[in-house]
């Protein structure tokens, strides 16, 4: 059987319309990758009031922070610098009074949430988050915070089976053609993504019963950025290194 490389069938040969399509899918992918750590730090990473990502921010995040409500921790986490102190503190306090609906209107609480939150938490948003526009949905978050709702987890869930499933078909395709891995290291990393992403997913309906394994969300969203990393790195080094290196040594000897 002849191999990829012997047909020409790798990414070292190939012409530069093609490698300009592959660079240009690669590179664009990669920006998207950046941008998604990006936002999970401002959706995530910041749950429990601090920059970085970590375990306390996958548990209250999914599991949530049970000795308060939803409202309290988003107020003293990723949603800090969206008010005032005063403003933060008094939907606090407000909180740990009952929530009630009178001082909801008489304290100025309505007043607040009109100012500060409902231009994004209104049903015409369009975005994955509470809507603050009736007091109902506003007391319904001043209850324990219990984490992402089951509706919620099912709604990410199959978004990111689909999505990054889809984005990990074509990086796998193009890191297929290279030549300078051993084939069963190269299928390994090709179906990590696969395995990983599954860990990850699975994990976060793990993590809301049970805080423990909120360390699977980080070693499954690691493992899929490492795979994805060394494929790009390959691919884009056997595209436009490793011909380049090939001319060299070619010239070299014709020098001499």
């Amino acid at each position: 059987m002849t191999s990829n490389s012997s047909r020409g069938i790798n990414l070292a040969s190939q012409g530069i319309s093609l490698k300009a399509l592959f660079t240009g899918y690669l590179t664009v992918v990669a920006v998207g990758y950046l941008m998604a750590i990006v936002q999970i730090q401002f959706t995530h990473g910041m749950a429990d009031g601090k920059m970085g990502l970590s375990v306390d921010d996958i548990v209250y995040s999914y599991y949530g922070k049970r000795s308060g409500s939803l409202i309290e921790s988003k107020l003293n986490g990723s949603m800090q610098g969206m008010a005032p102190e005063e403003d933060r503190l008094k939907i606090i306090n407000w909180v740990h009074q009952g929530a009630d609906e009178q001082a909801f209107h008489d304290t100025g609480i309505r007043e607040i949430m009109d100012t500060r939150c409902i231009m994004c938490h209104n049903a015409d948003s369009g975005l994955p988050i509470p809507d603050f526009t009736k007091f109902e949905d506003v007391a319904e978050k001043a209850e324990t915070d219990t984490g992402a709702s089951f509706s919620s987890l099912a709604r990410v869930s199959h978004i990111h089976l689909f999505g990054i499933s889809f984005i990990f078909m074509f990086v796998g395709l193009i890191f297929s053609l290279s030549t300078g891995v051993p084939k069963y290291l190269k299928a390994g990393v090709i179906v990590m993504p696969y395995v990983f992403l599954l860990i990850d997913i699975s994990s976060w309906w793990l993590t809301k019963l049970n805080p423990n394994f909120a360390w699977f969300v980080i070693i499954g969203g690691g493992a899929m950025g490492i795979s994805f990393a060394f494929m790009w790195t390959v691919s884009m080094y056997e595209m436009w290194i490793l011909p380049r290196k090939g001319v060299d040594s070619r010239n070299a000897l014709l020098d001499e």
